[in-house]
């Protein structure tokens, strides 16, 4: 196993990677449909930071040929944070590597923890879990798929933030709690917005992929539950949007489930009267001119500059895709959380100002996020 570098602010160059076209449930950037940038240097290395912070007294724990992890002692009474990521992973290593530099650029700016951060696959997951414990870890971030997640739930002791949804199937432990970017949530909180500005008669519209899919169904379950009844629900089809058009001039909003080349060409086709709502998946970054005046909602880290977790916090030097920065932003919260974790009492209520949204923590140890809302050209805040 290739030995992990130091923690430090190491420069690689950034080139794109083919878009994701699987659409499984277990991994965070194929189950959100997102391209990203890849790390040229091997998985497992760090994007460098846009402002050179003081390196905090954190640790990477070693995985030689033995198994035997080495760290150094751990600071008196500080808290020990174990960031257990498959960062050499061929398939996931770049999202960890990600998610990872998110973790580390907290640390360096709060220095309220160590970290103590291992590479883990399925494979030696639960036992590099156990060592990291017995190594003196408060808490855990990680792992980052559902199958990863599900195979380490039974062995869960010290409170442990996963990175992604947990599984129906997973064993219950009161200290496995879930932070995840699922799109699932966004969709319900958008019907939330439509029904709080007043939508009483929308028209969602759906393309045929798998995430559009998801997008769309979680959008009609919670407008029924919200407005007591069913929205309107239209397949998008390119080919001929006539139907569409005519219903659209019956509604009183337009709701996209769509990806952004779809949703451009819709909203390009509708008269500017016409109301249109979206998710974060449409916020990529750019002008977005054939968008322009989409209400959409998207986490804190782009839509307010001014939030001061955002001023805080260092943004890679050079530009992830608006998707993979997401991954970023979601391991500054996720050290936040470990933070409060580590400090609570079991139990007690668990809430964060994040970059990622407003974070409490509901059901089933659950994260849920509340976005801001903006409008594209422009992200005005309203």
């Amino acid at each position: 196993m290739q030995r992990l570098t130091p923690l430090l602010l190491v420069g690689v160059l950034l080139t794109w990677l083919t878009p994701v076209v699987a659409q499984t449930p277990d991994y965070i950037i194929q189950s959100n449909g997102a391209p990203m940038r890849a790390l040229v240097q091997p998985p497992g290395q760090t994007p460098r930071l846009a402002t050179p912070t003081p390196t905090p007294t954190a640790v990477r724990a070693d995985a030689p040929a033995s198994g035997a992890l080495a760290v150094k002692p751990a600071t008196r009474g500080k808290i020990r944070i174990g960031v257990i990521l498959p960062t050499e992973s061929s398939a996931l290593g770049e999202a960890a590597a990600v998610v990872r530099s998110g973790v580390e650029a907290a640390a360096q700016m709060d220095q309220s923890a160590e970290l103590y951060s291992v590479d883990a696959t399925g494979d030696n997951l639960v036992e590099r879990y156990r060592a990291a414990v017995a190594d003196g870890v408060n808490v855990v971030i990680g792992p980052l798929s559902r199958e990863s997640i599900a195979k380490l739930a039974p062995s869960v002791t010290v409170p442990t933030i996963a990175l992604n949804s947990i599984d129906r199937q997973a064993a219950a432990n009161p200290k496995l709690y879930s932070l995840s970017l699922i799109v699932e949530g966004e969709a319900r909180q958008l019907a939330r917005l439509m029904r709080d500005d007043g939508r009483v008669n929308p028209l969602l519209v759906v393309g045929g992929d798998a995430l559009s899919q998801r997008l769309g169904k979680a959008f009609a379950d919670e407008w029924r539950a919200v407005a007591g009844k069913p929205a309107r629900q239209m397949a998008f089809d390119a080919n001929d949007m006539t139907p569409l058009l005519q219903a659209a001039g019956q509604a009183d909003a337009v709701a996209l489930a769509l990806d952004v080349a779809q949703a451009a060409k819709l909203k390009s086709a509708l008269t500017p009267d016409v109301p249109v709502y979206g998710t974060s998946q449409l916020n990529v970054g750019g002008a977005q001119a054939e968008l322009a005046g989409v209400r959409f909602i998207d986490m804190p880290w782009f839509l307010m500059p001014a939030h001061p977790a955002v001023q805080r916090y260092p943004h890679p030097a050079v530009p992830l895709t608006r998707q993979t920065e997401r991954l970023y932003a979601l391991g500054i919260d996720a050290y936040r959380l470990a933070v409060q974790l580590a400090v609570s009492r079991p139990g007690a209520a668990v809430r964060l100002d994040g970059v990622t949204g407003d974070l409490k923590l509901g059901r089933d140890r659950a994260f849920e996020r509340q976005l801001p809302a903006g409008v594209m050209g422009g992200n005005a805040l309203q």
